[in-house]
């Protein structure tokens, strides 16, 4: 460098302007790389979209209801307006409300009804769904199967709408049954599970209005991502079978971390009383994990032996699970932690319920809920 600065007084100009111009691309080649790096590296605000349901089955004539949730990420404060497409024809997409306001790690949420009409064709769609602010934008598919109207029929919802999962995990859809004249047992199938992986329904059949599908990723499962298509099938009271679909997303993760999610009530249900869940995690992990697809589902019921000798009935029908409510990721530092210690309000933890109903509801004294929970994690 110091010969390129002391050139000769005789130089010609010329010579000595191309000194110059070596010395500065030079210096341009010496700056620090680590800074260029790090500016290419920076997130940029931005939100992401989730809906639930994440499919549902109506007869034409009808329409569904699906929740759309928005959360801030990296920073992202402003306003994101909502639009649906790809609906079959003759049907319309309206959201209340329309557009959503967000503060830097805020969620808010929106209503996607969509209306079916008589003329709408039979058949299963995906309706798409987009949350645009600016050139932000943000995209999730909801799940439509339009049926012809029966004498007897049943529809299928599930939740959540996209499960990841690690190899060596299990994780668990909950499905909701809306029965029209529709009786008798609802016997389950899925299709679409990646290699390593396993699905099992309980109970299957199914006689009341809810089932879980939990599926189980062996330790050396690879990686995958694909979409899990449940089909349930029962017979009306003409004899005719019907069916109704559901779809949802899975994925065994690469990169997932393993953890453990408890959870318990602070007291007995009875009958019309819901009580919030308190989930509690174990991060064994040497990192904060970043914890996504909450879900609670019943898999069973045990009576009491006085209940049991006296043949009263209890099953899991007789209680409902509202799901957790609250913004994602959570961040579960390593140890023990809780929804509580997180900061999350108790109104938005998951609730279980006991349902009112006219049957003696006398076998679910003292009974013992049986829970599975399911959740993704991820670490930096």
């Amino acid at each position: 460098m110091r010969g390129l600065r002391n050139v000769p007084a005789a130089m010609p100009r010329g010579l000595g302007q191309a000194a110059k111009i070596a010395v500065i691309s030079l210096l341009g080649v010496l700056l620090p790389a680590g800074a260029l790096f790090a500016a290419t590296q920076t997130a940029k605000p931005s939100f992401t979209v989730q809906v639930s349901p994440a499919s549902q089955s109506v007869v034409r004539g009808s329409s569904a209801a699906y929740t759309v949730t928005v959360t801030s990420q990296n920073g992202f404060a402003g306003t994101a307006s909502l639009s649906a497409g790809s609906l079959p024809s003759a049907a319309t997409a309206a959201f209340s409300p329309s557009s959503l306001s967000l503060t830097s790690g805020s969620t808010a949420t929106s209503t996607l009804t969509v209306s079916t009409t008589s003329s709408t064709p039979v058949g299963t769609y995906s309706v798409q769904i987009t949350a645009t602010s600016g050139k932000t934008v943000a995209t999730a598919t909801a799940g439509l199967t339009v049926n012809y109207p029966l004498s007897g029929s049943f529809s299928l919802a599930s939740t959540p709408a996209s499960l990841s999962i690690s190899p060596g995990s299990s994780g668990v859809y909950s499905l909701a049954i809306t029965r029209t004249n529709m009786p008798g047992p609802i016997t389950f199938s899925v299709a679409g599970a990646p290699s390593g992986v396993t699905a099992s329904f309980s109970p299957n059949p199914a006689t009341g209005g809810t089932s879980s599908l939990q599926v189980s990723a062996s330790a050396s499962a690879p990686a995958a991502k694909t979409t899990l298509y449940i089909v349930g099938s029962g017979q009306d009271p003409t004899g005719t079978t019907r069916y109704a679909y559901a779809s949802v997303q899975f994925e065994v993760l690469s990169n997932g971390k393993a953890f453990t999610i408890t959870g318990s009530l602070d007291s007995p249900l009875a009958p019309g009383l819901s009580k919030p869940l308190a989930l509690g995690f174990s991060n064994p992990n040497s990192q904060t994990l970043a914890i996504t697809n909450l879900s609670v589902t019943l898999t069973g019921v045990t009576r009491t032996a006085d209940a049991v000798s006296k043949g009263l009935p209890c099953s899991i029908a007789d209680y409902a699970v509202t799901q957790y409510s609250g913004p994602y990721p959570l961040a579960a530092p390593v140890g023990t932690s809780s929804l509580a210690s997180l900061g999350v309000p108790s109104s938005q933890w998951p609730k279980v319920s006991m349902l009112d109903t006219t049957a003696n509801q006398d076998g679910c004294k003292g009974a013992t809920l049986l829970l599975g929970f399911s959740g993704s994690g991820q670490g930096n």
